[in-house]
């Protein structure tokens, strides 16, 4: 008899709560744990300081009660994507014949820069996306990804990465979309909605404040006001959430102001969950809830690290088992930890687990016979993203696009290494690095490679003596933990490109070849040392495995450069600057020595074409606190190439409550034209834009002026638009919109 958890008609918490009732504690706690086969027993490969795992489990003595999620199966060593899926099957056979319920496990994998797994496309990284300032994009990308973890048997992906860069010192910077929360947001949303498209849980991360550590360091304390929380660092996560769905959030390593975000009841359960309606399930990031105890010192036990977690709004204990087994259950049979929050937690992972099939009674694996994860459509997209991405920060008398002849020097340490085009949770170089005796797994070319192909009339050389021109290529290599120039661990003390580069450069320019300086990178750095003598810069935010030919495309002309920054671009290394979004006492002052004014800011890119923005039309200049006006630009190409704008606009406030921002991005569109072609930039400005969050912590819309910026950057203003908002003073909540809606006709 088909029981009432097996009734495919019945809704997913329906049932989710027939099977929770039948369950006995040590059965429902098996489904808030994960075990990570294959991986090494102190984790030190991949996660150093961050863990005390216990030792190896039985699984023969843990199974026949169950288990809720099963850490990378793919990520972990390099494994033939075939053979991995079927032995991924098998293992979730055995699962599930070793519990009396028939439920399997809950696969799940990195998935930041694509399929962390050997032979599947590497993708750029995030910094990467929010240079294309294109979501729809990243949506499709993220979508392709989502369609390789599902054939493989992956039922969630631990990406996007949601925090706002607020100091690129900081290791992870490249694993962000970059420094503005609005486009954290619409392009992390298109992301989410991209991957579950593809029936893959998104996993937003790191919930919240992980990128604002002092002094760029992982892992440290975060110390930020309440403002800088609300109105910076987690608008990205709320429109995740709300707008895109998502259906998992992981907390962040970092406490705030004391308390760690893994046992964080005002935001996990208070905002999160209350404030938010989110529905899905919070799973720990990797020992996150050992750290309780470990690092944070807030719990003297595994026991009761698992009570703060659970009972803050931690549903799943990842990557393995240590704090939620053994320990939690006799915290809740001691009276140590409340069985109501384990309950709580159970029911939003079978819910889970109902919504994606996994309780249905016809449930059974189907491994495919062929699995190619790096399949042309995939390198296509790969490509589409590298070039938009790619972003052209100078062009010193128009030296580029190249001709293709004479002599070209090829020269610099990354010149011809594919670690270059790759972000430390590409699969080469987050578990490759590992197993140096196996191939790669995909083509990456490099750009001498690609310049190569790209020039078939030109010759290459190593020396710039004698040269036409120098393509110097500088950047980072990734890695884990000090084993790279960025990445998880990678955290820089300055800004200052890394390892001797600079001296390198200098030497370059000092040979009196024309330097065209191609950098290849995980943040920004600072350029300011050589502004006025290089010939051209060109930035790309490791590009992925297609980045060599987009940037070979972008010297060559084949690509008209249309990336943007998502980061500025600092002038001197030390001192690190603010982000753009600062008030005025953040920029340039008498009452300071120092000039934190970057030398590329936020927004800026160069084209080979060039386009007029005529003055826009404005529907009503006086809006009122609860409506919104419309705006329409025209936007022209009055060069001889196509290529594609990017329209920005922002939002000035001229006086607030609270000291506010100069500027700030409230919406963007890509506007590709043909050369003399026109197109018609449609902009609707909510009232609800200009919201902030006041002194007493709320929300806050009031009547005055407002100033809109239609702009190529956030200091390169084209117009301004003066509105006054007109009515009463409003309290925003968690339904307001967040930004402009822009269509380009």
């Amino acid at each position: 008899m088909v029981q009432p958890w097996q009734d495919t008609t019945l809704p997913a918490p329906v049932r989710a709560a027939d099977l929770l009732a039948r369950m006995t504690l040590e059965e429902r706690l098996a489904q808030l744990y994960s075990v990570w086969p294959g991986s090494s027993t102190d984790g030190e490969d991949v996660a150093p300081l961050q863990h005390e795992m216990s030792e190896d489990v039985d699984l023969d003595a843990l199974l026949p009660h169950g288990l809720g999620q099963l850490t990378r199966p793919f990520g972990t060593a390099p494994v033939d994507p075939a053979k991995g899926a079927a032995r991924l099957a098998d293992f979730q056979r055995r699962v599930a014949a070793a519990n009396r319920f028939g439920i399997p496990a809950l696969a799940h994998e990195e998935c930041l820069t694509g399929f962390t797994a050997w032979r599947a496309t590497v993708f750029p990284t995030p910094l990467a996306w929010g240079a294309s300032f294109d979501p729809a994009l990243i949506a499709e990308m993220a979508a392709g990804i989502g369609d390789g973890l599902r054939e493989a048997g992956i039922h969630q992906g631990l990406a996007p990465v949601l925090d706002v860069v607020r100091d690129p010192r900081w290791g992870r910077t490249e694993e962000s979309i970059g420094e503005d929360p609005y486009l954290v947001g619409t392009i992390g949303t298109a992301y989410v909605r991209g991957l579950q498209s593809a029936g893959v849980i998104a996993t937003l991360k790191h919930f919240a404040g992980y990128s604002a550590s002092r002094g760029a360091r992982n892992h440290a304390p975060v110390s930020i006001g309440p403002r800088e929380l609300a109105d910076v660092i987690l608008p990205p996560f709320e429109m995740a959430v709300r707008d895109g769905g998502a259906r998992s959030v992981m907390p962040a390593y970092n406490d705030l102001d004391g308390l760690p975000a893994h046992a964080h009841t005002p935001l996990l359960t208070q905002l999160l969950r209350e404030a938010w309606g989110f529905e899905g399930t919070v799973v720990s990031d990797y020992f996150g809830v050992t750290l309780l105890e470990s690092a944070h010192r807030v719990a003297d036990s595994p026991g009761g690290a698992a009570a703060l977690a659970l009972t803050a709004g931690v549903d799943v204990e990842l990557p393995a088992v240590r704090c939620f087994g053994a320990p939690l259950l006799e915290a809740v049979r001691s009276g140590g930890a409340p069985e109501p929050a384990v309950d709580r937690a159970v029911l939003r992972v079978l819910t889970q687990k109902c919504e994606l099939g996994l309780l249905d009674p016809d449930w059974e694996p189907q491994p495919p016979p062929v699995l190619d994860l790096d399949p042309p459509r995939l390198r296509e997209l790969a490509a589409r993203v590298a070039e938009e991405s790619v972003v052209l920060l100078a062009n010193s008398d128009g030296v580029l696009p190249l001709g293709d002849g004479g002599r070209i020097a090829v020269v610099g340490p990354l010149a011809e290494d594919p670690a270059g085009m790759m972000g430390c949770y590409a699969f080469p170089r987050h578990v490759g690095v590992e197993h140096p005796d196996v191939p790669m797994g995909v083509t990456v070319p490099t750009v001498r490679e690609a310049l190569a192909a790209e020039f078939p009339g030109a010759r290459l050389v190593d020396d710039p003596a004698g040269a036409d021109l120098c393509v110097a290529v500088l950047g980072d290599r990734s890695g884990l933990f000090g084993r790279g120039t960025s990445g998880e661990g990678c955290d820089a003390p300055d800004l200052q490109l890394p390892e001797g580069q600079s001296e390198l450069l200098d030497a370059l320019l000092e040979s009196g070849t024309p330097v065209v300086l191609v950098l290849l990178t995980g943040r920004p750095y600072a350029l300011g040392r050589w502004a006025d003598r290089l010939a051209a810069v060109v930035q790309a935010f490791f590009p992925g495995q297609e980045g060599g030919r987009a940037v070979a495309g972008v010297l060559s002309g084949r690509v008209n450069p249309s990336g943007r920054l998502p980061v500025s671009v600092p002038r001197d290394p030390g001192g690190q600057p603010w982000t753009y979004l600062t008030p005025p006492l953040g920029q340039v002052h008498d009452a300071s020595s120092i000039d934190p004014t970057p030398l590329f800011p936020f927004g800026h890119g160069l084209s080979y074409t060039r386009f007029d923005w005529e003055a826009p039309q404005v529907d009503d200049p006086a809006p009122a606190t609860d409506g919104e006006t419309s705006l329409r630009l025209t936007v022209r190409n009055t060069g001889d190439r196509a290529g594609t704008e990017v329209v920005q606009i922002y939002l000035r406030t001229p006086v607030a409550r609270v000291a506010r921002p100069v500027t700030r991005l409230i919406g963007y569109a890509r506007v590709p034209l043909r050369p003399q072609e026109s197109a018609v930039v449609h902009v609707t400005v909510p009232a609800d834009a200009a919201a902030y969050t006041g002194p007493d912590g709320s929300r806050i819309l009031e009547p005055g002026r407002l100033f809109v910026d239609l702009a190529g950057s956030s200091t390169d203003t084209r117009h301004t638009v003066e509105l006054t908002l007109t009515g009463e003073k409003r309290v925003l909540g968690h339904d307001r919109r967040f930004g402009c809606e822009v269509s380009v006709k």
